[in-house]
């Protein structure tokens, strides 16, 4: 079976899904093409069954609506001003897109649309040639006028146009060519990678939450590593993230890595591809070139995880993350050394305190540990290893015995109040906190043994 045969069979699937699309539009004299991350990644011999389909077409939006919606179960236009229309049909998304050229003018944060006729035209506009692909529908007849193809097989990143073309029409590109860096195994063309180094400052028109997504996307691919160094070495970093080159100035005596640079992004390679986790390994030694001394023993940095904490949550700021994002990620930078502070066997009191303090945050405090772990020393290594392993073990011991994820006085604040006879107010509160130290000491202590404590809390304080 020849590979035009085995994408047939492999694409017959999105044929039928899409039979009822082409029938609308070839009424209409109107012509339809499977493209970009479909056809590139059935030229891969990937697809994804369940994943969103992006079509392109000759028709115009308000024309592609009229189209559409006899046969769709929803119809949104949000995006209609830039030429799409998107349409779901039992349980499957597509997006259809006018033909279109898309430019931005120097001092614009969106890009301004044009239509075309040809798709040929529309390939030539879009990011890289891997992805200026079409697939005529129904035939699927491969339009691949930039040879994106051979660009797959010979694992290279190039840009349909001159690539200082294609990044002043959208500066996002080069950002998001360190994904396809990363994620595809691609090398970036010469040219591409020389004009970044040139235009990487027009990349500050780009919108924070453009910016954000794209690192989100990057940093989930299962390997990022070579696309941050892309970001790194081209100068893109500084435009967004500016810590992150940062790092290169610092060495690292503890992991050994020739500076903290290469220590992160080992780090972001070996934690799970979970995009909070992976952004905690990203930012968790960032405070490390503010905290930097030198004494009798070398290079430290102390606190740096507090310093990195503060430092995490302005930039996440900055780039618009979700505040819930912007706790998650500081907190676990905040807290990633809190395992060095102990050894191996640790006191119940000390593990209660460790899973109060990283609350629904555990594993993944726990999975950052993990991947901090960049030695090549495999003794030390395995040391680590069988540390962590023990840590864990013990939670899992006292969770069943304790209710660990929820861990709380044993009275609440209306019984302190009925007990001591008082209303609410700051003594209240400092009870509790009493309590909960005393329960994070020893574990439940009962309702009966909690009153005889705080009757001895209270006469030590009124004394």
């Amino acid at each position: 079976m020849s590979s035009e045969e085995r994408n047939a069979e492999r694409l017959a699937p999105l044929v039928r899904e899409t039979a009822w699309l082409v029938e609308r539009f070839q009424s209409a004299g109107r012509s339809l093409y499977l493209v970009g991350g479909v056809v590139r990644d059935a030229a891969l011999g990937r697809i994804d069954p369940a994943g969103d389909l992006d079509l392109t077409t000759d028709a115009r939006p308000e024309e592609i609506k009229r189209l559409v919606r006899p046969g769709a179960d929803a119809v949104w236009d949000q995006g209609a001003r830039f030429g799409t229309i998107g349409v779901k049909r039992d349980g499957r998304s597509f997006e259809i897109t006018t033909h279109r050229a898309e430019a931005y003018h120097p001092d614009s944060r969106k890009p301004d649309v044009a239509f075309a006729d040809a798709v040929e035209a529309d390939l030539s506009r879009r990011d890289f040639t891997v992805n200026a692909m079409a697939l005529r529908l129904p035939d699927l007849h491969l339009v691949d006028p930039f040879g994106g193809a051979p660009d797959l097989v010979a694992s290279r990143l190039r840009t349909p146009m001159a690539p200082e073309e294609s990044f002043a029409d959208d500066p996002l590109r080069m950002l998001r060519a360190a994904r396809f860096i990363a994620g595809l195994g691609l090398r970036p063309d010469p040219a591409l990678t020389e004009a970044v180094e040139v235009m990487h400052d027009r990349l500050a028109i780009v919108s924070a939450e453009r910016l954000r997504a794209e690192l989100d996307k990057l940093l989930v691919v299962e390997r990022p590593g070579e696309g941050l160094w892309f970001l790194v070495r081209t100068g893109l970093a500084g435009e967004f993230l500016p810590e992150l080159p940062a790092l290169a100035l610092e060495q690292d005596p503890i992991h050994r890595h020739k500076d903290v640079l290469a220590h992160t992004i080992a780090v972001v390679e070996q934690v799970p591809a979970e995009r909070i986790v992976r952004l905690a390994a990203l930012f968790h030694d960032v405070g490390k070139p503010r905290t930097r001394s030198f004494g009798p023993g070398g290079v430290s940095f102390h606190h740096h995880e507090v310093v990195g904490a503060r430092m995490t949550r302005e930039r996440m700021r900055a780039l618009r993350y979700p505040n819930e994002d912007v706790d998650s990620v500081s907190r676990l930078v905040e807290l990633h050394l809190r395992f060095h502070t102990y050894r191996f066997g640790w006191s119940d009191s000390a593990i209660r305190r460790y899973v109060r303090d990283a609350g629904p945050l555990l594993d993944r405090l726990n999975q950052l540990t993990r991947g901090d772990c960049t030695t090549r020393n495999r003794r030390k290594a395995a040391e680590l290893a069988e540390r962590m392993d023990g840590l864990e073990e013990d939670i899992a011991r006292l969770r069943e015995k304790e209710e660990l994820a929820a861990i709380r006085p044993d009275l609440d604040g209306r019984q302190v109040m009925e007990h001591l006879g008082v209303g609410p107010g700051r003594e209240v509160g400092e009870a509790l906190a009493h309590l909960l130290e005393v329960r994070l000491d020893e574990g439940p202590l009962g309702e009966e043994e909690a009153r005889h404590r705080l009757d001895r809390w209270w006469k030590s304080r009124q004394g």
